[in-house]
C-alpha cells in the first residue's frame, strides 16, 4: 500500500515547494516557529489558487500558542475560525484540546468537530500530552477524529517507535496513526519499518539564504522587527521522502 505524506507549511512558499515536490496533503498553519497556529483566510485561498495538484489542505485550529487547555471563549475563537476556513475552501481540519488531567477534553472536541462535519479532523499532537495514551486513543475514535498526529510522546517520532507501534496494533483500521515530530530523510525509513504506519508528517523546513546586509546604515542595523531566520518547506528533502516512501 502507498504510503501517503503530509507536509506542515506556513506560508505560500514553502506550499508551493510541498506541493512540487510530491506532498500528498498539506497541513497548514501560521507560526510554524511556535509550534503552528490558525491560517488566515487570506493564505488558504491563495494556497488553494495554485494548488495546481489540487491535493487536499487541512488547516489548524489553534487560536494560541502554549498547552491546549482551552477556555470556552477560545473554542468559540475556533469554532468560528473553523466556519471561515470552510467557506473558503479547507479540506479538513486539524485540532486538539486537554483537560487540566492530561485527558482529552471531549466537550470542546465534539464542539469543534460538529462544526467541521462532514470534513475530516486530526487529533494533533496534543494528543502527546495525554498522560494514558492508550486510553485516549479509545476516547479519540469515539469521538470521530479521522487519524492521530504523535510523536509516541517523545522528542521525535523516532524516538517514539514504540509506543506509536503498540498503538497502530491496538487501533488497527479503525483511525490512522500518523508519526511526526523530527522525521527526514535519514530517519523516515526506520519509523516506517518500525511501526507499520501508512502515513507520515513533517515539515522539511530549511533556513532560507536572506541578502547580504553590509549595505544596511547604521539606523538600519539597529531595526529588529522581522530580523530572524526565514524557515521554508525544502522542495527537494520532501521529494526526497517521496522517493523513500516507494521503497517501504
Amino acid at each position: 500500500m502507498s504510503k501517503v505524506l503530509e507536509v506542515c507549511v506556513d506560508s505560500i512558499e514553502s506550499a508551493e515547494n510541498a506541493i512540487t515536490g510530491g506532498a500528498d496533503r498539506l497541513e497548514l498553519c501560521s507560526s510554524l516557529i511556535e509550534g503552528g497556529l490558525t491560517p488566515t483566510p487570506g493564505l488558504l485561498i491563495q494556497i488553494q489558487n495554485m494548488n495546481s495538484r489540487n491535493i487536499p489542505v487541512y488547516c489548524l485550529l489553534r487560536c494560541r500558542p502554549g498547552n491546549f487547555i482551552y477556555k470556552l471563549e477560545e473554542i468559540e475563537v475556533m469554532k468560528e475560525d473553523a466556519r471561515i476556513l470552510r467557506k473558503h475552501g479547507a479540506d479538513g481540519f486539524v485540532f486538539g484540546a486537554l483537560t487540566e488531567n492530561g485527558e482529552v477534553n471531549m466537550k470542546f472536541c465534539r464542539e469543534i468537530i460538529k462544526v467541521c462535519h462532514p470534513l475530516p479532523v486530526t487529533f494533533h499532537r496534543a494528543f502527546d500530552f495525554c498522560k494514558r495514551p492508550t486510553i485516549e486513543v479509545e476516547v479519540i475514535i469515539d469521538l470521530g477524529f479521522q487519524r492521530i498526529l504523535t510523536s509516541g510522546k517523545q522528542k521525535t517520532a523516532q524516538m517514539g517507535v514504540k509506543l506509536i507501534k503498540k498503538l497502530l496494533e491496538q487501533v488497527g483500521n479503525r483511525i490512522i496513526i500518523m508519526p511526526g515530530g523530527g522525521v527526514n530523510k535519514d530517519n523516515v525509513k526506520f519509523v516506517v519499518d518500525n511501526t507499520g504506519v501508512s502515513e507520515i508528517h513533517g515539515s522539511f523546513k530549511v533556513v532560507k539564504e536572506e541578502a547580504p546586509s553590509d549595505s544596511k546604515s547604521e539606523e538600519e542595523s539597529e531595526i529588529t522587527i522581522g530580523d530572524g531566520p526565514l524557515y521554508v518547506t525544502d522542495e527537494t528533502a520532501v521529494a526526497e521522502i517521496v522517493n523513500i516512501l516507494k521503497t517501504v
